[in-house]
């Protein structure tokens, strides 16, 4: 029987002593995504972006209204033999879609360009919002939400990092 007794206590107490560390181990979840799309330095960064492309945004709508007005003017004038005219507007049409089609591609590659680097910066202040919120609540363990398979509510810290952001962006914006 004490042979028996002997093993026995001891996975009794590596149960007990595994439950106490567990009691002590806090881990915690964060849902980047979702700072990145509702945080308030993620809308500023995005309003940033908007007037920072807005004036090559609106040349190539009007570049656009222009080549549709072309367009029209040649398909209502398709009927008649072509002439200097005619061909004349067919070369500005090619001309114009040719330009169209290079600024629209460098608006795309400059835009996503701006997009990476002030989703970094947000990043980069989420993480030290983050690290903030860790240490005070001593997390031992956060990882991002996409990592994980399986979560309950009580650990997502996101609504935290959020808040702390809006609490450092209206005191930046006191200063």
């Amino acid at each position: 029987m004490l042979n028996i007794a002997k093993p026995l206590f001891a996975v009794l107490l590596l149960v007990t002593s595994s439950q106490l560390a567990a009691a002590e181990f806090r881990a915690g979840v964060v849902d980047t995504e979702r700072i990145l799309r509702e945080s308030v330095p993620a809308a500023r960064a995005e309003s940033k972006l908007e007037k920072e492309f807005s004036t090559r945004d609106q040349e190539i709508k009007k570049l656009l209204k222009q080549a549709k007005e072309i367009q029209a003017y040649l398909e209502k004038v398709a009927g008649t033999p072509p002439d200097a005219a005619h061909r004349s507007k067919e070369r500005e049409l090619a001309n114009l879609n040719s330009n169209l089609q290079r600024m629209q591609r460098e608006y795309n590659e400059d835009l996503n360009l701006r997009k990476s680097e002030e989703l970094a910066i947000v990043l980069e202040q989420a993480s030290k919002a983050l690290q903030i919120i860790a240490e005070a609540e001593k997390f031992d363990l956060v990882l991002d939400v996409q990592s994980r398979v399986f979560h309950t509510p009580k650990i997502d810290i996101t609504d935290k990092v959020l808040k702390f952001l809006a609490a450092e962006e209206d005191k930046a914006a006191k200063k």
